[in-house]
């Protein structure tokens, strides 16, 4: 793990929910599987990312790792990263039991992995860059780049707020409105959470984040005015 001065944010010490428990993590998995459609995330990261056969994927927030277990189908080798260790504990049984073996699970987030020398292919993060403030989402978007080869694949699905909303107060309300009934209590507080105390952002900053980064916006979807995906291309 790389070694870090003093002043750099720390993000072990987790915003949001705490999943360290492991009842924990397959709670926030049923909750996923129903609230989600997970089928057509991996859908559409497949299609973005573009795995091949000889691929080197990095994936950073990997979860529970249904989406590095899907990506390790595609490609030579996934190499899976979260900061939480009962995230990892869990994302090794699920790989174990799908018969997936060209995973590695480490722990380690956007600052503190401490990549080798072969460059990868693509690399992908959902749902875990706002876990940072601002100035630390660049300082990652950066690194991410570092790691990546020239022309190299970076797929990003987060919570991004869009610029053309006029009415905030209203999107969340609905946003809370429209959680299913059977997980409405639990998935109310964690999203009232996030909003209070997680770091998400504006598209209008994303993508400047993204670009002066060094990356090209290939492709971009913005899905009900606060979940964007983006396939950028390693231009420098």
């Amino acid at each position: 793990m790389r070694k870090l001065p003093e002043w750099y944010y720390n993000e072990f010490v987790q915003t949001g929910t705490d999943y360290t428990d492991k009842e924990e993590v397959m709670s926030y998995d049923r909750k996923m599987q129903r609230i989600r459609n997970i089928g057509e995330e991996v859908k559409t990261m497949l299609r973005l990312v573009d795995p091949r056969p000889d691929d080197r994927v990095l994936e950073i927030g990997c979860g529970t790792g249904e989406f590095s277990i899907e990506l390790s189908r595609h490609c030579r080798e996934v190499i899976a990263l979260d900061v939480s260790e009962g995230m990892l504990e869990y994302a090794r049984e699920k790989a174990r039991s799908r018969n997936r073996n060209n995973i590695s699970f480490i722990k380690g987030g956007f600052l503190t992995y401490e990549a080798d020398d072969e460059l990868f292919d693509a690399v992908v993060s959902q749902l875990a860059l706002h876990h940072l403030p601002d100035f630390w989402k660049f300082t990652a978007l950066k690194r991410i780049n570092s790691m990546l080869k020239t022309a190299g694949r970076f797929y990003l699905r987060d919570v991004v707020f869009s610029s053309g909303i006029d009415d905030f107060d209203e999107l969340i309300s609905k946003l809370l409105e429209n959680i299913p009934e059977d997980v409405k209590d639990e998935m109310a507080s964690e999203y009232i959470l996030h909003i209070k105390e997680e770091f998400s952002t504006f598209d209008w900053v994303m993508e400047g984040l993204i670009e002066r980064a060094g990356f090209r916006i290939e492709e971009s979807i913005y899905d009900n005015g606060f979940i964007a995906s983006y396939l950028c291309i390693k231009e420098k």
